[in-house]
């Protein structure tokens, strides 16, 4: 008999934002676990597995037949949102990539988009190009989770579509509305050390032969917001 499937600390806070008989899919999914963990403990649900190469693809359809999921969750092959029908699922959750590519991979799909109400999304890095995806395109912040898991501090950032989803303000986006309202300790674990990497790389910018000004003055922007945060802080 099949273990029962362990999810990363990660995905398993990103499975507790799917509700009871989600319809979903899961882009980049890797070897399913996350939908085939879903569907096992959820007889309702139902899930696809999207996934650009064949190699992880063929792991994926390897979980689904281990745990006799195949009626529920179906693995395929395509780039992004390619691999669904119009209108076919209800939620989509989008981990493990980076910020630029999670946005881009909404961006083409929008017309697989119709009847999705949730997007889950969990960017490696540049969270801030994921909420302005979503302010854009009629997703509110609904919320968002901040996590330490091997070393790495990783954002959960959840969107719920709305009408009139809320605006956001430049910091807002930058820090993400809920964590910057929260601001706990692993949030300003965060931000100290994109402090430093952030200045790290301006004095790079201002060293190099050819400057980038715009460039320059727009991270030295994020900077200040950054230590203004930081000043708040606990260690301060």
């Amino acid at each position: 008999m099949a273990e029962d499937i362990k999810l990363s600390k990660r995905l398993l806070k990103v499975a507790s934002y799917l509700p009871t008989g989600a319809n979903f899919a899961d882009i980049g999914s890797d070897h399913a676990y996350l939908p085939c963990y879903i569907c096992k403990k959820d007889p309702e649900a139902r899930a696809i597995a999207g996934e650009v190469n064949e190699g992880p693809l063929a792991s994926a359809r390897e979980t689904i037949n281990l745990y006799s999921l195949d009626k529920v969750v179906d693995a395929r092959l395509g780039d992004g949102l390619s691999v669904l029908q119009q209108d076919e699922v209800n939620q989509v959750v989008i981990a493990g990539m980076g910020g630029s590519l999670i946005r881009s991979i909404l961006e083409s799909g929008k017309e697989k988009l119709g009847k999705v109400n949730l997007i889950i999304a969990q960017p490696n890095i540049d969270e801030k190009n994921v909420r302005s995806w979503y302010v854009e395109n009629g997703f509110s912040i609904y919320d968002e989770a901040i996590l330490e898991e091997n070393g790495h501090i990783y954002e959960i950032v959840v969107g719920k579509r709305r009408p009139d989803s809320n605006q956001l303000t430049e910091r807002e986006l930058l820090f993400g509305p809920i964590l910057l309202e929260e601001r706990n300790p692993l949030f300003y674990k965060k931000w100290h050390s994109e402090y430093e990497k952030l200045g790290r790389i301006i004095n790079q910018m201002k060293n190099a032969k050819v400057q980038d000004i715009s460039k320059i003055n727009k991270f030295q922007e994020q900077l200040e917001w950054i230590r203004e945060v930081l000043e708040d802080g606990p260690n301060n």
